[in-house]
């Protein structure tokens, strides 16, 4: 079994920044893909930003500028830093890895349980 575990939402000021982190763990053989997307209540979930395990990074054009994604040392974590939030951008951010199964070798996508990040203005 894969296990995706999420931290660091919570409430920031419009303006401010925000770091989640997601540690991937479980029956791994390796990691293809580490993601970051966003659900705002009544909207559909949408991307934020991808990487692929050669490092090629993927932003949506809102992301474009403000979000940096990046992958840890052990490479089975993933961060998104979040600059300059504004208001319009409270939603849970859902952490997705794409891996290859230790025991199949099948490619298996599993999704985090989300982190509520809240902008006050």
């Amino acid at each position: 079994q894969v296990q995706v575990v999420e931290s660091g939402g919570g409430l920031v000021q419009t303006g401010g920044s925000l770091r989640l982190s997601c540690a991937a763990s479980g029956s791994i053989f390796s990691i293809n893909t580490m993601a970051w997307y966003r659900q705002a209540p009544g909207k559909r979930r949408e991307l934020v930003a991808l990487i692929y395990s050669d490092g090629t990074t993927n932003y949506a054009d809102s992301a474009k500028g403000r979000f940096s994604i990046s992958r840890g040392n052990a490479n089975n974590t993933v961060y998104l830093q979040l600059n300059s939030l504004k208001p319009a951008y409270p939603a849970v951010y859902y952490c997705n890895v794409g891996v290859i199964h230790l025991l199949t070798h099948t490619y298996v996508d599993v999704w985090g349980q989300g982190s509520l990040v809240t902008v006050s203005s």
